[in-house]
């Protein structure tokens, strides 16, 4: 038996259990609100982990240790300010999304949400949050495939071209099959399996080089700067790392998972759950690559892998550390992390396409199993477009994700939270908010000024747009500030 032969047992098994997941809720899915949101049916904990899953894309177990790797503790700003992002997205969007989205139509997309919270009768917003959904995740999908074509073209020498298809080909199966449910069950199981690896690796790697005072003083020893929060980091720096939490008040594929808990009244369970669960696994992805430099300085005839490309740092340290079978449930970690995310993304993007496109523009009559296979369809578009993003084997999986997260958090952010806090919030205020966000993205990353995270200005500008064009124009229907504060007398009731 070669070593990879266990590896490979244990990916089989795994892509196996995702896929039947899929078929399982495939018998589940009757229409294409099922399709798209489960039938509003999911419970707390399912809602936490889903939630977790979809966010914590491989840049988790990839890009996270990776930057820590090179850089050291300084890059887990990174972390922190994602903490602090997602505890205010639970605390202040979650529970109100959940509430408004159904007292504005049912709403089943962000689209489709905006389109009936501002009455838009032009079906301009929906038409052009549509499209930014379409651009930024289609970036984003292109990040989770390059991530899946690194852990295959790792683990089982595969070349880079037909690794990107072998790491996708399972997770574009069970959304196929199994639309929401499929994503959110399956969701559940990779949330799980990754918090599992990333305590277990770290443990192991700090007794490989010794002990936890030991690893500190190797570590010292290399370079004293890899213990320092500030190394190389001015004040423009630290704002960026931490804004990069700014993000979630605008991620399509979280909200998603807020819109479909069976009530408000979860959130707060499910918040806890889901906060308790991020920062164990992103404790435990600052510690792989924090103590992957102690056990690399230790082991250099080891390090030849992480040397061409330090993102692979977690895929190394497993295959060095452990067992191959408990390689293997780790190294299937980070296909959890990439399957879950990328999942999530084309769910997305297949009902941007179907619900608030095809339907609406082309086929307004659809009957509900028409939606539901051209969702599916839509599904594969996407994976395909994204498959052909992913071919430039010099991508690097934190550039294409800090570019599609900031393009959401900037567009949609400030739009989601005005929508859900503010009932004065207008039609042409969220449509100049969301145009003048993803503008600000796409022109201050190209010109990068002052080295500062375009997710910053993108969110501020994109606030003071909101806001000075509500005010300039006429305040909203008397029908829709009613509906806005029904939605939130029910969500205060409790």
């Amino acid at each position: 038996m070669t070593v990879s032969t266990p590896m490979m047992v244990t990916f089989i098994v795994y892509i196996l259990g995702m896929v039947l997941i899929g078929f399982i809720a495939y018998r589940s899915t009757k229409n294409f609100d099922d399709y798209i949101l489960g039938g509003r049916s999911l419970g707390s904990v399912v809602t936490a982990l889903s939630a977790g899953a979809s966010d914590m894309s491989g840049w988790l177990l990839m890009g996270l240790p990776g930057a820590i790797f090179i850089s050291g503790i300084s890059e887990s700003w990174i972390a922190i300010g994602l903490t602090i992002g997602a505890w205010l997205n639970w605390k202040i969007v979650a529970g109100r999304l959940r509430v408004q989205t159904e007292h504005h139509d049912n709403a089943l997309t962000l689209p489709d949400f905006f389109s009936s919270r501002f009455e838009d009768n032009s079906k301009l917003l929906r038409v052009i949050s549509a499209v930014i959904i379409l651009v930024f995740f289609t970036i984003y999908c292109a990040s989770g495939i390059v991530a899946g074509a690194r852990l295959f073209e790792s683990t089982f020498g595969m070349s880079y071209e037909t690794a990107l298809w072998a790491g996708a080909a399972a997770t574009i199966a069970y959304t196929f099959i199994g639309g929401f449910l499929a994503v959110s069950w399956t969701d559940t199981v990779q949330a799980s399996l990754m918090i599992f690896a990333l305590l277990l690796t770290p443990i192991m790697v700090i007794i490989a080089v010794g002990g936890f005072s030991d690893s500190l003083q190797v570590i010292e020893a290399k370079s004293l700067e890899n213990l320092d929060m500030l190394k190389g980091l001015n004040f423009v720096a630290v704002v960026s790392l931490l804004g990069w939490g700014l993000g979630y008040f605008g991620q399509p594929h979280i909200l998603a998972r807020f819109m479909a808990a069976d009530s408000h009244r979860s959130i707060r369970t499910a918040r806890r759950i889901g906060m308790a669960w991020m920062i164990l696994c992103l404790a435990g992805a600052v510690a792989v690559g924090f103590f992957g430099i102690a056990y690399f300085q230790n082991n250099p005839a080891q390090a030849a892998g992480v040397s061409d490309n330090a993102e692979r740092i977690f895929i190394e340290l497993a295959r060095i550390l452990f067992n191959p079978w408990i390689a293997g449930i780790l190294l299937s970690a980070i296909l959890a992390a990439v399957m879950s995310t990328l999942s999530c993304q084309l769910l997305v993007c297949s009902s941007a396409l179907t619900e608030d496109l095809y339907k609406n523009f082309l086929r307004k009559n659809a009957s509900q199993r028409e939606l539901v296979w051209v969702g599916r369809m839509m599904v594969l578009l996407v994976a395909v477009i994204a498959i052909a993003l992913a071919a430039d084997p010099n991508n690097r999986v934190l550039g294409l994700v800090s570019y599609a997260w900031a393009g959401f958090g900037a567009a949609f952010g400030p739009v989601v939270l005005f929508a859900v806090c503010w009932s004065r919030t207008t039609r042409n205020g969220a449509l100049a908010g969301m145009i003048i966000g993803a503008a600000t993205v796409l022109i201050w990353k190209h010109y990068a000024w002052l080295g500062l995270y375009e997710i910053i200005p993108g969110f501020v500008f994109a606030s003071i747009a909101i806001v000075l064009v509500s005010l300039m124009g006429r305040a909203p229907s008397k029908a829709a500030q009613q509906r806005f504060a029904a939605a939130e007398a029910e969500y205060n009731a409790d």
